[in-house]
Formats: structure tokens, C-alpha cells, sequence
């Protein structure tokens, strides 16, 4: 599923967070207004450029699910609306999605670019990027180790999309820490496709809200050209017009001898899979 980045230039009224008394254990309920850019009743969802969610959420635009496509009933692109914004430790979903307004939309220019087939060896190895402790690093500062690679951002606040390969990540590194005679030729990368604002400093606080080890976990970013083209050779397909990004996902598993052993197309709970394809990576020699 396409996920929505970057800030809209738009100056938007502020919206209060509320908790709700029926909420599930750890869930927030937020009051949210915005305006409907695209309706996807088979898929249970709709994408709204919102405004700022308080303590929670820049302006964006984002994909959020509902539950049922009847909740999507007698709406329409450039509708300005009001909803109930629900966010749990696992998902989130919208609902009393109610027409306040309309806006005219501009059209739709940008073409997302088609995305060739990753390489079985990047060219980008040499590539210098700096990891969230300031130093320089190239893919080939690993070699002889399996790698998982996947593209993240540390804004994106739903816990089904960037969260959720964020703590792939982390699930995984502790089930690998926990093996007994686990290989130690093993790294996970996570690398941020919105390098303007994802700074070294603020990438290391981001590991460290996921207990993160340096020592087989690092957070890249580096010159926004040489992120696009290692995405776009890792099959991420990007879209910007003007005001966000859109990406899918991909997460890749390299093996210790520097050849694409699988990629992991989706979110969603991956961990355990993470797990076993490292350990077949791992025992890859020459």
C-alpha cells in the first residue's frame, strides 16, 4: 500500500486529541479534519490530506483503513471532512467521516516511474551514506554479512506501515539475540527516504525508541539523489507532487556473499521470516 510523507504547505486550524471511553487498551482517539484526495471502497480505505493531528502527526496526506466500505458511503475527491482518527499499539482505522465542505482539486500530473528489477549486485555498494552515530558507511562496510535492508521515514506515525518494519527489525534482532549458536555475520538497515529531515541525530533517537544495537542495527541517510537511486534499484517506487511522497514497501535480504537472496514486498508482521532468511544469508560462503 502507497504510504504519504511529506508536509502540505497548507495553514490548517489546530484539532484537539480526545480518549474515548470504549477505547481498547493503549488506544488514542483523535478529532481530525482534512480533505479527501482519493476514495478505495475495495480496499477498505481512503487517502486525506489532514491537518496537524497534536502530539501526534505533522500535516499530511495518508492512507487510513476503515472498517467496512459502507463508512465511505457518499463521499468524494475534494470533499472536506471530519473523522475520528483511532491509533492502537498494532493498527489504526477512521471513522465518522462526516462532509464538512468541498475544495477543487488541482489535477494530477506526476506518473509514478516504472521500477526495474533489483540487480543480483548493486551498483550502489561504494556509495557512501552516514549512519545515525555521524559515520560514513557504504554497503560494502558489510561485507561477508547478511543484510536486511528496508526504507523508512520517522515521521510516519501508523503503526501498520514505517512502525511496523521498524519493529520487524527489532523483533527479529531479539530472537536472533536469543538463539543459541546464533551466526554473528548479520545486519539490519534501515534507510530513510527523507533525508532533509532525517538526520543523523534524530535517526539515533528513532533506533532508541526500538532498543536498537548498533552493533547489528544501523539507520542511514545521506544525499538525497543516492537514496532515490538505491530505493529505486531496491524496487521502491516513490511519487512526489510537490507536497508529499508516496512510497510502497521493501524489505531485502542480501546474503554474506553480496547477492539478493529475497525481498519481502509487504509490512505486516515479518519478523520470523526476517529471521530464517538471515540464518540461511548468514551461511552463504564463497
Amino acid at each position: 500500500m502507497t504510504v504519504s510523507a511529506l508536509c502540505c504547505l497548507l495553514v490548517l486550524n489546530k484539532v484537539k486529541a480526545a480518549e474515548s471511553p470504549t477505547n481498547e487498551p493503549g488506544e488514542r482517539l483523535f478529532a481530525v479534519k482534512g480533505v479527501i484526495l482519493e476514495l478505495k471502497p475495495d480496499d477498505k480505505s481512503v487517502v486525506i490530506r489532514h491537518e496537524v493531528i497534536p502530539d501526534f502527526m505533522a500535516v499530511m496526506t495518508m492512507p487510513f483503513n476503515v472498517k467496512t466500505p459502507k463508512d465511505l458511503l457518499g463521499l468524494h475527491s475534494g470533499d472536506e471532512v471530519s473523522f475520528q482518527l483511532h491509533v492502537t499499539e498494532t493498527e489504526s482505522w477512521v471513522d465518522q467521516i462526516r462532509k464538512t465542505g468541498s475544495v477543487i482539486l488541482p489535477e494530477k500530473t506526476i506518473k509514478p516511474a516504472k521500477i526495474p528489477p533489483v540487480a543480483a549486485k548493486n551498483s550502489l555498494r561504494d556509495y557512501e551514506f552516514t549512519n545515525e552515530l555521524g559515520h560514513a558507511v557504504s554497503l560494502n562496510s558489510f561485507k561477508g554479512q547478511a543484510l536486511a535492508v528496508t526504507f523508512i521515514y520517522t515521521r510516519c506515525p501508523l503503526p501498520e506501515y514505517c512502525p511496523r518494519l521498524s519493529k520487524n527489525f527489532q523483533e527479529a534482532a531479539q530472537k536472533l539475540a536469543a538463539m543459541t549458536n546464533a551466526p554473528a555475520n548479520w545486519h539490519f538497515l534501515s534507510i530513510t527516504f527523507d533525508p532533509e529531515f532525517d538526520s543523523p541525530d534524530r535517526l539515533k533517537a528513532y533506533g532508541e525508541t526500538y532498543q536498537y544495537d548498533p552493533a547489528h542495527w544501523s539507520f542511514l541517510t545521506g544525499p538525497t539523489n543516492e537514496i532515490q537511486e538505491l530505493s529505486r534499484q531496491s524496487g521502491v517506487e516513490t511519487e512526489s507532487d510537490g507536497y508529499t511522497i508516496n512510497h510502497n514497501f521493501r524489505t531485502l535480504i542480501i546474503d554474506a556473499n553480496s547477492h539478493l537472496q529475497m525481498v519481502f514486498p509487504t509490512s505486516g508482521d515479518l519478523s520470523d521470516g526476517i529471521v530464517e532468511e538471515i540464518l540461511k544469508a548468514a551461511a552463504v560462503t564463497k
